[in-house]
């Protein structure tokens, strides 16, 4: 059990190393990279597809990169908003790594891109335990999903600048109880802003777009409280916190 433990550490001690050189590499090309984590069917590539067409349309050089287990529907459906896209399969692999995230954007990545979209593989446990040198950290979760998510998956949230509601136009027909929601996010997260957000319907797509662009422009981004622990700390760990004031949704 020990040789395990250890391997797993030194996998996720290179794994961060890695991260801190391709997140001083991005700040040395002045490209914000926003990591986007969600469970499969949250609707996060809809929603990455309305951001794409609106930051597009505002002539932000913009890029998005998508990882998948198969298939390339998720590049082939991002594309249509015009700008540049990378499909990475992983042929099984359940999250993706620092490492092999930058081989990919190497030789690619276009010179002039400011703001790089990841869209991680649909999963809320392997990806929420690696750090991909990212600067905006966003977890994403839709109404159906239920009001308790954020505490049967405390890493994933616990470690968000930002938290991402979506589907909301669907919360009457779900029975979504929202203030159960953010009491829960408040517990793992105190103090991460959420976001309500329908890609259907745009709701908070131009909120979304606001928000990464401010903190492109320097603004500051929520240090969770779980941030000050190493990540391989957190992987395992199930103790929720204390309950606290509930988290403010944006509009």
């Amino acid at each position: 059990m020990c040789r395990v433990t250890d391997l797993r550490q030194a996998v996720l001690a290179k794994n961060d190393g890695l991260a801190g050189q391709l997140r001083e590499k991005l700040a040395a090309d002045r490209v914000t990279m926003v990591n986007m984590l969600s469970s499969p069917g949250s609707g996060k590539t809809a929603l990455l597809e309305r951001v794409l067409t609106r930051t597009v349309s505002l002539g932000m050089p913009v890029a998005a990169l998508t990882a998948d287990l198969a298939t390339e529907n998720d590049a082939r459906r991002l594309a249509g908003a015009g700008a540049p896209v990378k499909q990475v399969l992983t042929d099984g692999l359940c999250h993706l790594e620092a490492g092999q995230l930058r081989g990919h954007l190497e030789g690619w990545l276009p010179q002039d891109t400011r703001v790089l979209f990841v869209e991680n593989i649909g999963n809320l446990v392997c990806p929420a335990s690696y750090d991909l040198g990212e600067t905006l950290r966003v977890t994403l979760m839709s109404v159906t999903e239920g009001e308790d998510k954020p505490l049967k998956y405390p890493t994933a949230f616990g470690l968000a600048h930002l938290v991402v509601l979506t589907k909301d136009d669907l919360a009457g027909p779900a029975g979504f109880a929202r203030s159960a929601f953010l009491d829960n996010v408040a517990r793992v997260n105190p103090g991460v802003p959420v976001l309500r957000t329908s890609a259907r319907t745009g709701q908070g797509v131009g909120t979304f777009v606001e928000h990464v662009l401010a903190v492109r422009d320097g603004a500051p981004v929520h240090r969770p409280p779980l941030a000050g622990r190493h990540l391989r700390d957190h992987a395992h760990d199930h103790d929720i916190p204390a309950a606290a004031p509930p988290a403010t949704p944006a509009p």
